[in-house]
């Protein structure tokens, strides 16, 4: 079965196309980072009249790149939430249309599903079951995934979700939008131990996170320096070593917790450097496994949602041709 998926629930438009014996076929993604960075954050209109640009020409280059056509078309997967409503609008209807043009099935996908099943579209896929650490801008959650709509929250954020803590810190620093991946390439550069920030709830004696206070932390440190580049660096490095620190240890307890020793992590945070191989060189010395969907799937793309979709069909019938989207949605609850 060929699925197209598509995926607006922020600010990146992606289509792909999933193949359920050949794999991912094509796909494709714009980001409209350039287009609100002049407003230093995401301006909701502009994100969905953007989609609305985007959507069907993406979709006819990657028909063009499979060499396929409409008509090949078997089944449309769109991002059903969570994520801005008019954003969300636009993806679920544009494949609603489609699918009652094209008389296929059309299915919405919940938006951190795809993210939790991007590393099996690797070629060494983790099998079920797992533990998820899904760290994203949104969210940041621990998850026992025992197979396809399966998922159990071990634990959650109670305030700022990590990739928010990246950006709202980095805002705090004057770097530029996006802040996360500004604040991380600066955390490279910076020397570790210089400051030090508290890590929060890392003995909590529980899975969930809060990270609002760590950008507190952050505030206070930066008013008490004089803030040239190094001393940018050199905070940014604390307060990444914090983060990774807390996401580390409270990973490798939901792993002791379930019995599982495989560990699946995705999100844009996923990306970092600093948390993959420090996550790596536990998994190492402490015997799991850990898993990684590529770079490029970490953020939000079209490839996680049509896969997600693919595998939602084979477990559920879709409905028709009306269509929903869901801003805010439970992951546990589907």
């Amino acid at each position: 079965m060929l699925v197209l998926g598509i995926e607006t629930s922020c600010d990146e438009t992606g289509v792909a196309l999933y193949h359920t014996e050949r794999g991912l076929v094509a796909h494709a993604l714009h980001s409209q980072v350039a287009m609100h960075a002049e407003y230093g954050g995401v301006v909701p209109e502009l994100a969905s009249r953007d989609h609305i640009r985007r959507v069907l020409p993406l979709t006819r280059q990657i028909l063009k790149e499979a060499g396929c056509t409409l008509g090949d078309i078997e089944a449309i997967a769109y991002t059903e939430g969570p994520g801005l409503a008019g954003a969300l609008l636009v993806g679920a209807s544009i494949a609603t249309s489609l699918g009652f043009a094209l008389k296929v099935p059309v299915i919405g996908v919940h938006h951190l599903e795809g993210h939790l099943l991007a590393p099996l579209l690797e070629p060494n896929p983790p099998e079920f079951p797992f533990v998820a650490l899904l760290v994203s801008g949104g969210h940041s959650q621990l998850m026992r995934v025992s197979g396809i709509g399966e998922y159990e929250t071990l634990g959650e954020t109670l305030d700022d979700a990590a990739g928010e803590a990246f950006d709202k810190t980095a805002k705090l620093l004057g770097l530029g939008y996006p802040g996360g991946p500004e604040l991380s390439l600066r955390a490279g550069q910076g020397v570790a131990g210089r400051f030090k920030l508290p890590r929060p709830m890392l003995n909590s004696g529980d899975l969930n996170f809060s990270f609002s206070g760590l950008k507190t932390a952050v505030l206070t440190l930066a008013r008490q320096q004089t803030l040239d580049q190094q001393t940018i660096a050199d905070i940014a490095r604390a307060f990444q070593d914090a983060i990774v620190e807390v996401l580390a240890v409270k990973s490798q307890a939901a792993l002791r917790q379930t019995g599982l020793s495989r560990l699946v992590v995705a999100g844009g945070v996923g990306a970092n450097r600093q948390l993959r191989e420090t996550l790596s060189a536990n998994a190492q010395r402490r015997g799991f496994e850990v898993y990684y969907p590529k770079l490029e799937f970490c953020t939000d793309n079209g490839a996680m949602i049509a896969f997600a979709g693919a595998m939602r069909i084979k477990h559920a019938t879709p409905k028709g041709w009306k269509f929903n989207v869901r801003p805010r949605w439970d992951l546990a609850s589907i």
